[in-house]
């Protein structure tokens, strides 16, 4: 007779044959047979997760995040049912907007209690399912094999996204026999459509005659692991291209055909350029608002390739003439291979004297001042000096995501976190705790403002409980500040809710055990950043800014994208 084990005891089994080796979570009633069993998978001769205990459950989801993006590996939550089920919620929503992978595992009451208001019960599947590539209830121990192959299977393969499973207590608590299972296939799932040769044929025949392309390198590039394939593309045809704010790392910033960043606060003359291009190449990327501007008149005189896997962001917000739909990894090499080894001297000339422009006007005041107080941009600027374009760059959102974005360096794969689509505050600290496990030979930096801190400051016990090593770079101007600069620049300076009463970070810093250093003149900020850097394990480092200190270049909101804004009248 096969040996029978508990639910709870298969999970174990069933993550260990997935790979994973670390787990962000929270206990609680209903989730508390999966962490007894836990219990002997975290130590001893069973060993086989590092389990992470975060302080709210929110926090586990993004970093399960951070753990992903940097790694390429799922992330893996795992709570307990009612709220905190329901404190995953925005980690699961942020997660699918940026096709990240992880897969949240969640107690759930008993399933004869199901439908009563029995306490701490929530139709997690429910709630999640508009919000998650694919939520699923585990109602009995023998599933268990099945959902969770399954579960993996579908986060990590084709566009990445999480996954929710609904663990009810009796499957926890059930005997089963386990055998484990490898999902490869799911009916109605095509995670990686073939290339169309019809589309690869066009494709390369619009470039072949392009007198001025322009490609828009997305995050579907790394998500993909097809940055060699990025770079033969782009370099035989020597076509500039932009990168997305989400796609940063996938094309080192020092290669002669970075363009810059696209989007309301990206680069002014690659965002000029897109409405002067003939042909605009999208690769891996969705054409969010933030890049386009205004959609009535975004690139009109360019022809569009819309090198995407999935097929539902073709034509979704604009249109394409030639849409390549497969992985990049595969399309992309067979675009280039019919592609003509080709020059675009002029055209990438006639970026210069923008980009120029830009560097009077707005770069070198940021980051090169001479006199007032701290700015973001030479604080950014300084801490990418310095860590030598080694580091993991995480950010919160707002103006420190902004800056930090626009200011950092990126010559390796795979160097940035940030919450693009859903903009989430709070995402800053929890996603770095996650990069340091996923990428525990690199640098971690942190880049948060103070109403971003303060939102997950109570991971602050994480870090400390951990030593987790991550470099917390406060960028603290008493504000709420990028929504005070639409005020100023959109709402005739009428200030609502914007100013921060902020708390005593050193004192904060202190009862965490945490070490800790305020700069507030410029003269001290090089050497508290390499103070930092030299500090082994975690730090927070605290630099008064600027309170209007604005980010520019700006596209205003529902402008064109060529209405770029180099200085605030």
């Amino acid at each position: 007779m096969n040996e029978k084990i508990t639910g709870s005891e298969a999970l174990m089994r069933a993550l260990q044959h997935e790979g994973v080796k670390t787990i962000f979570g929270y206990p609680g009633g209903s989730i508390m047979p999966v962490y007894d069993a836990l219990y002997d998978y975290t130590r001893g001769e069973k060993k086989a997760f590092d389990h992470i205990l975060v302080r709210h459950e929110q926090a586990a989801t993004h970093a399960a995040e951070g753990f992903a993006r940097v790694s390429g590996q799922v992330g893996v939550a795992l709570v307990t049912s009612g709220p905190g089920a329901t404190n995953t919620l925005t980690g699961v929503a942020d997660a699918m907007l940026d096709s990240t992978p992880i897969v949240v595992i969640a107690g759930q009451v008993p399933i004869s209690a199901l439908g009563t208001d029995f306490f701490q019960e929530v139709d997690l599947v429910g709630v999640a399912q508009p919000i998650s590539k694919w939520s699923y209830q585990i109602r009995h121990a023998e599933d268990i094999a099945w959902a969770v192959s399954r579960a993996f299977y579908i986060a990590r393969s084709g566009r990445p996204g999480p996954v929710v499973l609904d663990f009810p207590k009796n499957a926890q608590t059930e005997l089963v026999e386990f055998h484990p299972q490898k999902a490869d296939f799911v009916r109605s799932y095509v995670p990686y459509p073939k290339v169309d040769p019809e589309a690869v044929l066009a494709a390369a025949d619009l470039i072949n005659n392009a007198k001025k392309p322009l490609a828009l390198v997305g995050q579907g590039v790394e998500l993909g692991n097809a940055q060699d394939e990025l770079l033969a593309f782009l370099e035989k045809a020597d076509i500039p291209a932009g990168r997305t704010m989400l796609g940063l790392s996938a094309l080192p910033s020092t290669h002669p055909l970075n363009v810059g960043m696209l989007g309301m606060h990206g680069n002014y003359a690659v965002n000029l350029k897109e409405q002067e291009c003939d042909v605009l190449i999208a690769i891996g990327m969705r054409f969010s608002d933030r890049v386009t501007g205004s959609l009535k008149t975004y690139a009109r005189q360019a022809k569009v390739i819309h090198f995407d896997i999935d097929k539902s962001e073709i034509n979704k917000n604009v249109k394409a003439d030639v849409a390549v739909v497969a992985d990049c990894k595969e399309s992309l090499p067979a675009v280039t291979a019919l592609l003509k080894k080709n020059e675009h001297t002029a055209w990438r000339a006639s970026f210069k004297p923008l980009d120029e422009k830009e560097r009077v006007k707005v770069i070198e005041p940021a980051i090169h001042p001479t006199e007032g107080p701290l700015l973001m941009g030479e604080v950014v600027n300084a801490v990418a000096e310095a860590t030598q374009g080694d580091a993991v760059l995480v950010t919160d959102v707002g103006q420190n995501q902004l800056f930090a974005t626009r200011y950092f360096r990126y010559p390796k794969r795979r160097s940035l976190c940030t919450s693009g689509g859903l903009g989430t505050m709070g995402y800053g600290m929890p996603a770095a705790i996650g990069a340091t496990f996923g990428a525990p030979d690199r640098t971690v930096v942190c880049f948060m403002g103070d109403g971003g801190f303060q939102m997950s400051i109570q991971e602050l016990g994480t870090i400390m409980e951990q030593q987790a090593p991550v470099k917390m770079i406060l960028l603290n101007n008493n504000y709420l500040g990028n929504v005070r600069q639409w005020q100023d620049m959109f709402w005739n300076r009428r200030k609502s809710f914007t100013r921060m009463m902020n708390p005593c970070y050193e004192a904060i810093a202190q009862g965490y055990g945490i070490p800790y250093e305020a700069v507030t003149q410029r003269d001290r900020l090089t050497a508290a950043v390499e103070k930092m850097l030299a500090t082994p394990g975690p730090y927070i480092l605290e630099c008064a800014i600027l309170e209007d200190d604005d980010v520019l270049p700006m596209t205003p909101p529902g402008a064109n994208i060529n209405e770029m804004l180099l200085e605030v009248k």
